[in-house]
């Protein structure tokens, strides 16, 4: 029986074509999981910020240096990576990444397990031998711990200091979230070209957009697991939580932040998987018949049509050499810099990015420190409501560019649109806020009125004088009449019962002192909770915040066209490199260490570390932090506002002028077959010429 070689070849090059269809769907499914992985671990970097600083006891401009070690570790190899992948295996290289990233992931976790129990601030014991009615004695206990502030330090031999929260351990996490910043960089560029290459032109873009509405999905998980293990107590499992006095509402509590970083270097590390099974390059889709053809030459298919005929031959027999691609660099980034629209708009990037990564790093402490929520309600908060308008706006903004279709002054005319109405949202914010939470002796005197000023002297009075307390401790307790005190001793308590969370101290003088005789002077544990009207004005607050980061995210799609139609097609791939590299080292970097430097000088009380010094705060003066905050990221946005202001001006300027050059160009062709054209104008020959803003 005879066989059709013909049929042979149809049915071997089908079976191609199924193979590369399958392996490019293999691929985009392992992208768009790994695009939601990355995003997945870095919103939950941001969500545990505060657990860490808590946890290390480390100043809010530390916390601030350990955030921007990410945007370090990517701008190392980013050139590198950029360069030299595309040449290698780029899948593989795409898992080593995805490799690095989990490793980092775990190395943050690591400290947890070297360290001993979270020991917090505390004056209560945290034995649990105390079970009697009246189980100590606050204010008379601390009669024999004469100097009790001075003798913190020496109390704990050097080895056991270097285990204690607050050492040199939090270079654990810097490193890892370094090494998180590393594994990431081959995964967006590499990622991207290889699917174009090897995919149809017209389903790159559904492929792309199908891989950033997964990614869309992460930074909500990574909140909202954020949001759930910061209910979690850091050390669960390896101690008795009957003995811990404190609550998840507490400034003091610490969650298990080190639980999430493990379940998300564990997702990280599974979708690097499929990677290592995915070759080095596919046959393009629609082009599996030509396979006499070399795949490497059907890859760059689309680049050759940019080239000259007469030189593809010349090109293909003497490949460009480094040295030469070196002698043009420098030439490309003196045209590029020139071109003054696009370096405004960098400089318009940069500056809203500062004010972007500032917010998006302390937002949550803000929530806690100005409305009095929970570090977990507002971390969850952010990822349900936030970031789902966020992402709900950047497919509104693609949507009008398309509906209305919309050229560069269109879409630069939506992008400040948007970006002036968010601003509006957000200096109205600013004048939104409770009121500083009522702390005896800190933001309130103990006879009910107003501190003017706060140092250590005056948590003393004369409800309390004889009570030897320290004012070092910070373990609040609410009083029944709506005043927080800074310990059981400093409020004048004189006996307690219960234990664990359920203590109650009694005839504390401090408290009596306020209210009419015979009435409760008990106090309980933890911080008194804002006043009534704090939830109503919370509730406007996070409405404006929600339909402000809407507002904002719907000017982002059309600010990145404008930024893509005001370069030179031949710079295009080196302006996106340089306006990344620019803005992640000037705008990833910076913004967490100076916002956290601010936001420490507004700190009231600072905590005590185990082996002495200061630790990390423990509560702010809430006007002052509101205005360094806000007055900052609302003078960002400012400025950016006044640069798009500026940048629409030459934009509208540039589009005139090339109006009339194209006119004049018309009149001149036109002339030109009358015979009788008298039009004298030079149109630019030469190429450093055509880079300049068009004239005539």
């Amino acid at each position: 029986m005879s066989v059709n070689p013909i049929s042979v070849e149809k049915q071997f090059q089908l079976n191609t074509c199924c193979v590369c269809f399958l392996c490019v769907q293999l691929f985009l499914a392992s992208l768009a999981f790994v695009y939601f992985a990355k995003a997945f671990g870095g919103a939950y970097m941001k969500s545990s910020i505060t657990q860490i600083e808590r946890r290390f006891d480390i100043p809010s401009s530390l916390i601030g240096v350990i955030d921007g070690s990410f945007e370090m570790g990517n701008l190392l190899v980013i050139a590198f990576v950029s360069y030299f992948g595309a040449k290698l295996h780029r899948p593989r290289l795409i898992g080593i990444g995805c490799l690095i990233m989990s490793v980092g992931c775990f190395l943050i976790a690591l400290p947890h397990f070297f360290q001993g129990p979270y020991k917090y601030e505390t004056s209560v014991s945290h034995s649990t031998a105390f079970n009697s009615s009246e189980s100590a004695l606050p204010c008379h206990s601390n009669h024999s711990l004469t100097d009790a502030d001075e003798t913190l330090s020496p109390v704990l031999p050097s080895s056991a200091c270097e285990k204690a929260a607050g050492s040199s351990m939090w270079i654990y996490v810097f490193l890892g979230n370094m090494l998180r910043g590393i594994g990431e960089t081959p995964i967006m560029p590499l990622g991207v070209s290889y699917l174009d290459d090897f995919s149809r032109e017209e389903n790159t873009p559904f492929y792309l957009a199908c891989i950033h509405t997964v990614g869309i999905l992460g930074p909500m998980f990574g909140f909202m697991l954020g949001s759930l293990l910061a209910k979690i107590y850091v050390d669960i499992g390896f101690v008795d939580l009957v003995t811990i006095t404190i609550n998840h509402k507490d400034s003091r509590w610490v969650g298990a932040w080190w639980l999430g970083f493990i379940v998300t270097g564990t997702v990280i590390l599974l979708s690097s998987i499929p990677f290592w099974f995915l070759p080095k390059s596919l046959p393009k889709q629609g082009q599996e018949e030509s396979q006499s053809k070399s795949t490497e030459l059907a890859t760059v298919a689309e680049q050759e049509n940019f080239l000259q005929e007469e030189n593809q031959d010349e090109e293909k027999e003497k490949p460009v050499t480094f040295q030469e691609l070196a002698k043009d660099f420098v030439p490309s980034l003196r045209r590029l810099f020139r071109n003054s629209i696009f370096t405004l708009m960098i400089l318009t990037y940069l500056v809203a990015v500062n004010g972007f990564i500032g917010m998006i790093t302390f937002k949550p402490k803000y929530m806690e420190q100005i409305y009095g929520q929970s570090a977990s309600k507002a971390i969850f908060l952010i990822g349900i409501l936030n970031l789902p308008a966020v992402a709900l706006g950047i497919i509104t903004g693609g949507f009008v560019l398309k509906r209305f279709k919309l050229g560069v002054i269109g879409a630069a005319r939506v992008s400040i649109t948007a970006s002036v109405g968010s601003f509006c949202l957000l200096a109205v914010q600013g004048f939104i806020h409770c009121d500083n939470a009522e702390v005896g002796g800190i933001t309130i005197s103990y006879q009910g009125a107003p501190q003017v000023s706060y140092n250590p002297q005056t948590l003393l009075s004369e409800c309390n004088m004889g009570c030897s307390c320290s004012m070092k401790h910070w373990d609040p307790v609410c009083a029944y009449n709506g005043m927080t005190y800074a310990s059981p001793c400093l409020a004048g308590c004189q006996t307690s019962t219960g234990t664990g969370r359920e203590m109650v101290f009694h005839n504390c003088t401090c408290v009596g002192e306020m209210m009419t005789p015979g009435i409760n002077s008990s106090a309980v544990l933890g911080q008194c909770p804002r006043k009534s009207d704090c939830d109503r004005i919370f509730k406007f607050y996070m409405a404006l915040s929600v339909v402000g980061s809407f507002i904002s995210a719907c000017g982002g799609t059309p600010g990145y066209i404008v930024l893509l139609r005001s370069i030179q097609p031949d710079l295009k791939a080196l302006a996106l490199g340089m306006q990344t590299l620019i803005v992640r080292t000037l705008g990833g970097i910076p913004p967490p260490i100076y916002f956290g430097a601010l936001i420490d000088r507004t700190c009231l009380k600072w905590g005590t570390k185990q082996c002495g010094g200061r630790g990390a705060c423990r509560l702010y003066d809430a006007n002052a932090f509101r205005l360094t905050f806000m007055g900052l990221v609302t003078g960002l946005y400012f400025l950016s506002n006044t640069l798009w202001a500026g940048l629409y001006v030459k934009i509208v300027k540039r589009q005139k002028k090339l109006a009339l050059r194209n006119q004049a160009k018309e009149n001149a062709l036109e002339g030109n077959d009358v015979g009788n054209g008298h039009a004298n104008i030079n149109i630019a020959k030469n190429k450093d010429d055509t880079d300049k803003e068009s004239t005539i």
